[in-house]
């Protein structure tokens, strides 16, 4: 089995209604996101962020805001408490725990994400079969295609999380 990395977006209400179903039913907190606020990326962060790190931050015009921000993106922050979703027997996560971003931490993220050229850091590195291992993963077919498909796709959740004033849940499992 594959351990790929999960993102939901939810409102903090959500948050608090599996909290309360937790407390009301042995811990279980009936975590069931909506289907079209869930995104898997697969097993691209690690490969997105060597993007970032292979491609050279000033001579790629990249800030470390942005640079900040995929770390975010992908990692999420200590300032949401998921105890609930992280609590055996029901964690949701397979590899470490849940984390999540605020919807305010969600705002800051997505404009930083929007302002990445991802196409222009992956220009400044080779390309073909050459690009995967330099990476530090394997992968069969075009590796630039599919991490510019999973760079769009993290853009976007995000930058439909902030329109929205949700906040994100990121786990692997």
């Amino acid at each position: 089995m594959a351990v790929t990395q999960q993102l939901a977006r939810i409102t903090p209400d959500y948050l608090e209604r599996c909290r309360r179903h937790a407390a009301l039913h042995d811990g279980d907190p009936d975590w069931d996101p909506p289907a079209g606020d869930h995104l898997d990326l697969d097993w691209s962060p690690v490969a997105l962020r060597a993007v970032c790190e292979r491609a050279g931050l000033e001579s790629a015009g990249l800030e470390r805001t942005q640079v900040d921000a995929l770390r975010r993106a992908l990692d999420g922050s200590a300032a949401v408490d998921l105890g609930v979703l992280n609590t055996w027997p029901y964690p949701i996560a397979f590899v470490g725990p849940a984390t999540a971003l605020t919807p305010a931490e969600v705002a800051g993220v997505a404009a930083e994400l929007a302002e990445i050229d991802f196409p222009a850091l992956l220009d400044r590195l080779p390309s073909g079969p050459t690009l995967a291992p330099l990476l530090g993963f394997d992968l069969d077919g075009d590796p630039a295609r599919y991490l510019l498909r999973h760079f769009h796709a993290l853009q976007a959740f995000y930058v439909g999380a902030a329109r929205r004033g949700l906040m994100t849940v990121l786990w692997w499992d």
